[in-house]
């Protein structure tokens, strides 16, 4: 049992360490000054966004790129409470020219409907997909329009960060997700690309129409973003990029309460053995053993299966090397001063992931007021 602890540490320690590696060799974008010639159809799903929306719209009316170069569809997943008429003050006083459409379900998944809906009635090139609850750089536009032009992908990969406030939850959230971007860079680095996120998603909307849009996977409620990916990587793995620049980075704000966090984790988890990346299923299986791992050695370690001191190196071991990327995912995001917490939600972490592990394979969740079976 000893050797397969250290068996499955030395794995873990390779695969966090190469995207560790290969989050340097994906390079920061160097913008330049160029005239806007890229047109953007902005797709943003909402339901029961009322709170948000306010941040969201304000947010889209600083955009700074030419009004004739791209337009706004926000799509209305049937919303129980006051998002239009938020929407309808905010346009009554500002842009009028956003279209608010209403989703049209074909499918279990009521995101990716939507997201097909929209597409329908773009008008142009590439579409941009973000969520409700998100703000952005008002250079955002501008530098995807560079970085398509020097580049010519047929997707962007966009970091998203949360927006937070002091609160544990928050600090722990967050660390979390700066180890999944850590992961999504590390892995465009290695040349084995599996995470993306659709709060910042860009793809040319002929490529969508040519691989049938989500068909395949509408039978999942989740994975808008990446079964889209593992389609697009199909079909030109050359041409999905990560765009590493601050401009580009899409803030979204963290869950209010642990049971919206464990729902949102299990709606992320529930898709990952549908993945057609076998990288992907890897990895996510290398993560969950090696916590899994580290709480049933402290379980054995009190019936003297294992010395504590042990434990102890395994878990200094993974502590650093985590560490490590989230370091760098820290300093790209430059929210380095959240790291103060990072020491004790790594003795947490375990638990929580195994947790949401075990609960996402068996059961279903809970997610914008809508319950979804696994």
């Amino acid at each position: 049992m000893t050797l397969a602890l250290i068996g499955i540490t030395l794995i873990y320690l390779f695969t966090i360490g190469r995207f560790v590696l290969g989050f340097d060799k994906v390079e920061d974008f160097q913008l330049e000054k160029a005239k806007p010639i890229t047109t953007f159809t902005l797709v943003i799903p909402f339901r029961n966004e009322a709170e948000n929306l306010p941040s969201l719209m304000q947010s889209l009316s600083e955009l700074d790129y030419p009004s004739e170069l791209f337009e706004i569809i926000m799509v209305d997943d049937d919303s129980e409470d006051e998002s239009l008429a938020v929407i309808n003050r905010f346009l009554d006083s500002a842009r009028n020219d956003i279209m608010i459409i209403e989703n049209e379900r074909d499918s279990e998944s009521p995101k990716k409907d939507a997201i097909t809906t929209a597409i329908k009635r773009s008008k142009y090139d590439w579409i941009l997909t973000t969520d409700a609850d998100c703000t952005f750089n008002k250079e955002w536009l501008h530098t995807l329009d560079v970085f398509i032009k020097k580049k010519q992908p047929i997707m962007v990969v966009g970091p998203v960060t949360y927006t937070i406030t002091n609160s544990f939850l928050e600090r722990f959230q967050i660390l979390d997700f700066m180890s999944l971007i850590g992961a999504t860079i590390g892995g465009f680095g290695i040349g084995k690309p599996f995470l993306c996120n659709g709060a910042n998603l860009c793809y040319s909307k002929e490529i969508f129409n040519e691989l049938n849009g989500f068909e395949g996977n509408n039978d999942i409620a989740s994975g808008d973003d990446i079964f889209l990916m593992e389609k697009m990587l199909q079909m030109h793995p050359e041409a999905v990029a990560y765009l590493k620049h601050p401009n580009a980075i899409v803030s979204t704000k963290p869950q209010n309460s642990l049971i919206n966090l464990i729902s949102q984790r299990k709606r992320w988890a529930a898709k990952t053995s549908s993945y057609s990346n076998a990288f992907g299923k890897l990895v996510g299986a290398i993560v969950l053993l090696m916590n899994f791992s580290l709480l049933a050695a402290v379980f054995l370690g009190i019936f003297g299966v294992f010395t504590f001191k042990m434990i102890g190196y395994i878990f200094l071991i993974k502590f650093c090397i985590d560490l490590l990327l989230i370091f760098k995912s820290a300093h790209f995001l430059r929210q380095t001063k959240h790291l103060s917490a990072y020491a004790f939600s790594s003795i947490l972490y375990p638990f929580f992931n195994v947790y949401v592990a075990i609960t996402a394979w068996y059961s279903g969740y809970t997610w914008k007021g809508r319950s979804f079976k696994k």
